[in-house]
């Protein structure tokens, strides 16, 4: 039996203005415009807090990273109680139903089981044309080669994105964190600022599977990240979420033989 959902006691949570993606995928933009860029998503069933309103849109802090950006307002549906989950979703995408539509869940989007159907806010939904197959238990599934590979092939040639955080379409950040999501592990956003968490791991040669490569550009900025596997390889998304090789320099394209980016520095999260 999966036990996935409690809800939220903290009176703080409780008094936020706390909104949910009932969408498949939500865009969020750097400024309050369609035409902004996209800095990240929300995926379905993904909490946010208001922190500002403006015309059609909000600016929303994203509570499992604490990402800021503007979404449009009616993208957006009150939560009502905040529930948690380490359940997630582990196919390429699941059918969620709500008032008798369905929706596409992607892969890594947050589950809420419980006997009968879930309900935020009027919102009632129903998880359909899935069996519990289909569900990751992040306490349950422990890290593993096997279980990482069952993870991160899954988005084996998902498309580049900027600020993309599904299968449909994902950034090198956006990558390593929902990978590592389905491990109980929270990553920040971006690949700056997950330089700076775990330990870190003196050269390539010590590393381990799992271990977190970042990349520099030529202003010494980081700007990259991928995910260190056996035999010197590595999986990041760039152009689409691939296999490359890598060694102390850095990563060369294994279709082209050219190098694409410079190592920085490793880094442990597990």
């Amino acid at each position: 039996m999966i036990q996935t959902m409690q809800i939220c006691t903290n009176d703080f949570e409780k008094k936020m203005n706390t909104v949910i993606n009932l969408l498949s995928v939500t865009p969020m933009r750097k400024e309050p415009a369609h035409r902004s860029e996209m800095v990240s998503q929300l995926l379905f069933g993904e909490y946010a807090q208001v922190l500002e309103e403006q015309e059609h849109f909000v600016r929303i802090k994203c509570l499992y990273d604490g990402y800021e950006g503007w979404v449009q307002a009616n993208q957006l549906t009150i939560a009502g109680e905040i529930l948690t989950t380490a359940t997630y979703m582990s196919n390429w995408y699941g059918d969620v139903e709500m008032a008798g539509k369905k929706i596409h869940a992607p892969m890594c989007s947050p589950v809420y089981l419980k006997e009968g159907n879930v309900c935020f806010g009027k919102n009632e939904i129903r998880y359909v044309s899935v069996d519990h197959t289909c569900f990751w238990n992040s306490t349950e599934k422990k890290f593993s080669k096997d279980n990482l590979e069952l993870i991160y092939q899954k988005f084996l040639n998902s498309p580049y994105l900027w600020g993309g955080k599904s299968v449909f379409g994902i950034d090198c950040s956006g990558f390593v964190q929902q990978v590592f999501k389905m491990f109980g592990v929270k990553l920040l956003r971006d690949a700056y600022l997950q330089a700076g968490q775990g330990v870190e791991v003196a050269n390539l040669n010590e590393s381990q599977i799992g271990d977190l490569a970042f990349f520099q550009n030529e202003k010494g900025k980081i700007t990259h990240v991928g995910m260190i596997l056996e035999s010197n390889q590595i999986v990041h998304a760039s152009g689409n979420v691939r296999i490359d090789t890598i060694d102390e320099e850095g990563i060369v394209n294994s279709e082209t033989g050219k190098r694409t980016h410079q190592l920085c520095l490793i880094r442990r999260m597990l």
